[in-house]
């Protein structure tokens, strides 16, 4: 055997290994095709499952915040119901005293019949959470009280308040409306 021959031999020995081996690695690309695809399904699955819970939860949400907007809307409308409720007995009381008022001359009822009333009205302010300023005699504090006027006092601290035009009121700690004072100074010297 030449040398030749000898070549033509192991190339046909090289072809005949190569042919069988082909279709082993075709049927392992298409066994790991197969597997990739089964896995891609798998997660397409999952995926459809997460949007579909997302929407319910997009949807519960949705109504959620309705519901809250709805709340918010009746607390703003029958917010005061309470206060309400609380100050109509005050109102039966004044529509009386007016009708009393016109049937009599006595006005020193009238005086203690608004009196009461006034004090009835206070208290259903003071559980509605309101409370005066106390302004009479203590320092001006402009945090609290709003001076309109200076008036000269010989006696009195300078910035003290003397007298009281308008009340000031605070709801739950926090000021609604100042006082509208007057409050002292030195006298000028002559």
């Amino acid at each position: 055997m030449d040398q030749k021959d000898e070549k033509d031999i192991n190339h046909k020995a090289g072809e005949d290994k190569g042919t069988h081996e082909e279709p082993k690695k075709k049927k392992k690309k298409d066994e790991i095709v197969d597997e990739l695809n089964n896995v891609l399904q798998e997660k397409e699955e999952v995926i459809k499952t997460l949007q579909e819970k997302l929407l319910y939860l997009q949807a519960d949400f949705d109504n959620f915040k309705k519901l809250k907007i709805k709340e918010k809307q009746d607390t703003l409308k029958f917010g005061n119901e309470v206060l309400i409720k609380e100050l109509l007995p005050v109102l039966d009381n004044l529509e009386r005293a007016l009708d009393h008022s016109s049937k009599t001359k006595d006005f020193q009822g009238i005086h203690e019949g608004v009196k009461i009333v006034f004090n009835e009205f206070l208290k259903v302010l003071e559980r509605a959470g309101v409370e005066r300023v106390d302004a009479l005699g203590k320092k001006f504090d402009p945090n609290f009280h709003e001076a309109f006027f200076q008036e000269e006092k010989e006696n009195v601290e300078p910035d003290t308040v003397v007298s009281e035009m308008q009340k000031g009121y605070m709801l739950n700690g926090r000021l609604i409306r100042p006082s509208m004072v007057t409050i002292s100074k030195k006298p000028e010297i002559q």
